[in-house]
């Protein structure tokens, strides 16, 4: 089954339903994407900092070699990490992990964060998380604009090595100052985003710019409880809330499809990610049916304003959503 497409403001189309690489395992990396290709998804959405890259391309490379798929039929994403916004280090990594990947363009690179961390050379560490060095605490910020970063971005795409750029994890105050300075306007807009964080405002705001939203984390806590996360076990799980169980028992699909429909219905893409084949192919069938206008609403009234992904839980500093 094939996702259908969002139009960007690039010109390209992008798939609605995606794999996200968060967290897969390196040993199982290049299998999973080989299935997951297999079984029909043609984005994958990876980052440098997951650390895996170079597996997930050779699942792509074998997928391709096996005549499952060619490049032009995949949709391959990545990021910049935060001590890479150096303009002159973007440029250098970006070809790096193209080489991880075995690609020669990404079609869409993001911008991971938006807060620039002093660089770290990729022969001390790579990938190279928020700390400076691995002393916990020891978090340094590079002196880099997200202007200077952005211009260096436009540059991967002058190049050839991006077919279209991206931000993650901005609030709406940065888009605004972004779109001041940018040449080449953002295509989309991932972030965080499921029935405890709705974010209406800022999806309106995304919209009326018309840059497209991916959603992360569509399943809540389900993510972070596997990372331990105190906020995370605390909240009630969204595949046995009732309002969700219930709309699923309506529409004979899973809590998670009704999670997914909730977000594709309204217009976002989502990047869900499974190593069970069963979830992989029922993931990818989230836009073939439709919850009532009220469903939605019932869903999006579960909102409590609580983020998972926020540097200040784990890192005590790095206040990006204050």
């Amino acid at each position: 089954m094939a996702s259908p497409t969002l139009k960007l403001n690039s010109g390209h189309d992008m798939p609605q339903v995606g794999f996200g690489l968060w967290k897969v395992d390196n040993a199982t990396c290049a299998d999973t994407v080989y299935n997951a290709i297999k079984v029909g998804y043609r984005l994958f959405d990876g980052a440098c900092d997951y650390g895996n890259e170079k597996e997930a391309g050779e699942g792509v490379a074998r997928a391709i070699q096996d005549g499952l798929v060619k490049r032009e039929d995949l949709f391959l994403v990545s990021k910049l990490w935060n001590s890479f916004h150096d303009a002159d280090k973007v440029e250098p990594i970006c070809r790096k992990q193209l080489a991880d990947w075995g690609i020669d363009s990404f079609d869409l690179y993001i911008m991971h964060f938006p807060v620039a961390l002093k660089y770290v050379p990729v022969e001390t560490r790579y990938p190279p998380g928020w700390t400076h060095s691995k002393k916990d605490g020891d978090v340094q910020l590079s002196k880099a604009s997200i202007q200077e970063t952005w211009h260096a971005m436009e540059d991967l795409v002058h190049k050839g090595l991006a077919k279209s750029i991206g931000i993650s994890n901005f609030q709406g105050s940065l888009i605004l100052d972004l779109l001041r300075y940018a040449n080449i306007r953002p295509a989309t807009l991932q972030i965080e985003h499921h029935p405890y964080l709705v974010q209406p405002t800022l999806l309106q705001l995304a919209q009326s710019e018309g840059i497209a939203v991916t959603a992360y984390s569509s399943f809540g806590p389900q993510s972070f409880i596997e990372l331990e996360w105190q906020k995370a076990k605390d909240s009630p799980v969204l595949f046995e809330h009732p309002t969700i169980v219930t709309i699923a028992e309506k529409h004979k699909k899973t809590p998670a499809q009704v999670l997914l429909r909730w977000a594709t219905q309204r217009g976002l893409a989502v990047i869900p990610k499974s190593n069970n084949a069963a979830r992989l192919a029922q993931n990818l069938e989230v836009t073939g049916f439709d919850l009532d206008v009220n469903e939605l609403e019932a869903i999006s009234g579960l909102d409590r304003h609580l983020r998972f992904n926020n540097p200040t839980d784990y890192l005590g500093t790095l206040h990006i959503f204050a």
